[in-house]
C-alpha cells in the first residue's frame, strides 16, 4: 500500500508528439524544478481532470533520454489508461504513487514500445491496488512544481 505520494498540477501542453506517435499519447506537464526534487523515472499514479474525474495513469518524469540524453527538458509525461481525447490546455493533477523504474535510454523506438506495454501493466496493476478514492488531498500548489503529500492516518 502507497503511505505517500509526490503531486504535480499544471496545464497540458503540446508536444512533440512522440508518444503519439509510438501509440501511448501523453499529457505533457512542465516542471519548473529542472534539478530534480523528485528524480527521474516510471510511475504508476493517477491523474484528475479539471471536472474531477480521475483516470489511472503510467507517468514519466524526465529528460525522454531515448531521444534528447541528458540534455532534454525535464517534464511529466501521463499516458492516461483506457483514455482518448484533447487534454491541451487543461490543467491537470497527477499523483505519483509507486515507482515503476528509472529512465533508461533505449537504442530503438521498438525496444521502448515494449518497456512502454511492460509499464502500463504494471500500473494498471498497482492502480486497480490503490484505488483513485484513497488518494490525499492535493491542496493548493503552484503550477509545475512537484510536492510531497503524505496520506493521512
Amino acid at each position: 500500500m502507497t503511505t505517500e505520494y509526490f503531486v504535480v498540477r499544471g496545464q497540458v501542453e503540446k508536444g512533440d508528439q512522440r508518444g503519439r506517435e509510438l501509440g501511448f499519447p501523453t499529457a505533457n506537464i512542465a516542471l519548473r524544478d529542472q534539478d530534480g526534487q523528485v528524480g527521474d523515472g516510471v510511475w504508476a499514479g493517477w491523474a484528475e481532470r479539471a471536472d474531477g474525474t480521475r483516470i489511472a495513469a503510467a507517468v514519466s518524469v524526465g529528460r525522454r533520454p531515448t531521444y534528447y540524453g541528458a540534455d532534454g527538458y525535464r517534464l511529466v509525461e501521463a499516458h492516461l489508461l483506457d483514455f482518448s481525447g484533447d487534454l491541451y490546455g487543461e490543467v491537470l493533477t497527477v499523483w505519483l504513487g509507486h515507482h515503476l523504474r528509472e529512465q533508461e535510454a533505449y537504442p530503438s523506438s521498438e525496444a521502448l514500445i515494449v518497456a512502454l506495454n511492460k509499464d502500463i501493466a504494471d500500473a494498471r496493476k498497482w492502480a486497480a491496488e490503490n484505488p483513485a478514492g484513497g488518494l490525499p488531498d492535493a491542496g493548493a500548489a503552484e503550477a509545475g512544481v512537484v510536492r510531497r503529500v503524505p496520506l493521512a492516518s
